[in-house]
């Protein structure tokens, strides 16, 4: 009888251990996906593309352009140095004595000015003041627009906006050959009905830019 009774209690023994593993197990997981859903998720990335016309992040939204006439005077020196105008160039550039080209589109004026105090100190001066300034930052809105004339550059903006700061159109206005000219003479033609239904042809205006709204023969 004790021979049959021994094989048969370690066989429940086994059973109960096996049986004890698989619930600790379980539990163990559980415990792990519970962890696991209470770690704080990662934030969302803030890098995506920004709105339509934002300007948030872009630091070259305001400031110089092309064809932009920019002031450059240099002071604090033993000779005196005569102010610098000069529109800029094609390239972006205009071009000062001794260090030549410098970057200026795209850049503040502020930018541009450390960039030339750096470029000047200490290789050509010991002491030197920068200042940078710009004309006044205006456009141009002219022909069939209600309010015709220079508009005041405060930031951003497009030709379609640009005509609406002016009063919008007129009644015989031909909205569908409106022509953007850069401050460098580049002509732009500007269908502004396809451009209030596609932002992507609506062009931006910049300081020193005209916009010519010619008279519709209908």
């Amino acid at each position: 009888m004790k021979l049959f009774c021994r094989p048969l209690c370690l066989e429940w023994c086994a059973c109960g251990l096996l049986l004890f593993g698989l619930v600790l197990g379980g539990c163990s997981s559980s415990s792990d996906r519970s962890l696991a859903s209470n770690k704080p998720k990662p934030p969302l990335s803030l890098a995506g593309p920004l709105p339509e016309g934002s300007t948030s992040g872009n630091p070259a939204a305001n400031g110089l352009h092309v064809g932009e006439t920019v002031i450059v005077d240099l002071t604090g020196t033993v000779d005196q140095i005569p102010e610098h105008s000069e529109p800029i160039k094609e390239d972006g550039t205009i071009t000062l004595p001794y260090i030549g080209a410098v970057q200026a589109a795209g850049k503040t004026t502020g930018q541009l000015q450390n960039e030339i105090l750096n470029l000047y100190v200490p290789k050509y001066y010991v002491r030197l003041t920068v200042t940078v300034k710009s004309d006044d930052r205006v456009y141009y809105v002219g022909g069939e627009v209600k309010q015709p004339g220079r508009q005041l550059y405060v930031g951003e903006t497009t030709v379609t906006r640009a005509i609406q700061s002016a009063g919008d159109f007129t009644d015989f206005a031909n909205r569908g050959k409106v022509w953007l000219v850069r401050a460098n003479g580049k002509r732009i033609k500007v269908n502004c009905n396809k451009a209030l239904e596609n932002p992507s042809l609506d062009p931006p205006v910049y300081p020193g830019d005209q916009i010519q709204v010619p008279r519709s023969f209908f």
